[in-house]
């Protein structure tokens, strides 16, 4: 579904991206992990053609994602507030999104409605702006935006951070229930939620690929002794 083939980014002779074959398979849903600066969050821009490769490419559906915008009808993502419009309340931002995929109103909140229990009554039906909410808050709605007009991918950066327990386990259980012919890829420093919910671990080391490990009862002791070596 997605390839990255001799993908590499560098910045003033810094390599911070440098990935020479990986395959992302329909219906996974794959964790990328790493310490700061491995190269996680330039992988997601890459994917959704939002910084230029020095060399190499992404293929979504065996198309380069430079060259056509056909994967943006099929793909979905939140890395960070710049995917959000503050100067909307979240119901408006919500219609927004589902305008885009010709969704009506009425089928956009009824769609939202069912993350209730992730919005805690802060974010539907109020009257602030985006802007205005807390980072948490503000996270929830670009979370679920993402989410709007059943993208087969969906990319979500670091969605755990600046969010209570509770709700950061209520977004893990989303990402299983909603994982029905989808492929979700998610990066966290989190690494109790990424061994809980995903079906594949890839760690990223100075932006390469260090670990490609598959769900097994060995994956998350494997996934721990690496950074506790490191």
């Amino acid at each position: 579904m997605i390839k990255a083939e001799n993908l590499r980014k560098a910045y003033e002779g810094n390599v911070v991206l440098h990935v020479e074959d990986l395959t992302i398979n329909k219906g996974e849903i794959v964790g990328l992990v790493g310490n700061n600066g491995a190269g996680k969050t330039t992988f997601f821009s890459m994917i959704l053609d939002l910084i230029k490769a020095d060399s190499g490419h992404v293929l979504s559906k065996d198309a380069d994602v430079s060259k056509t915008e056909d994967w943006k009808m099929y793909t979905s993502a939140y890395l960070d507030d710049g995917f959000l419009i503050n100067f909307l309340t979240p119901d408006e931002y919500f219609e927004f999104v589902g305008g885009l995929f010709n969704l009506s109103k009425n089928d956009v909140m009824d769609f939202v409605k069912q993350f209730e229990p992730i919005f805690n009554g802060e974010v539907i039906g109020q009257k602030k702006f985006i802007r205005q909410l807390s980072m948490g808050n503000r996270k929830k709605v670009g979370l679920i935006g993402a989410l709007i007009g059943n993208p087969e991918i969906v990319l979500w950066d670091e969605p755990f951070s600046n969010l209570d327990p509770s709700t950061q386990i209520r977004v893990r259980n989303v990402v299983k229930d909603h994982s029905e012919n989808r492929t979700f890829l998610v990066s966290s420093h989190d690494l109790h939620h990424i061994a809980e919910v995903c079906t594949r671990i890839i760690i990223l080391d100075k932006g390469k690929v260090v670990r490609d490990v598959q769900n097994s009862p060995a994956m998350k002791e494997e996934l721990f002794e690496f950074f506790e070596v490191e």
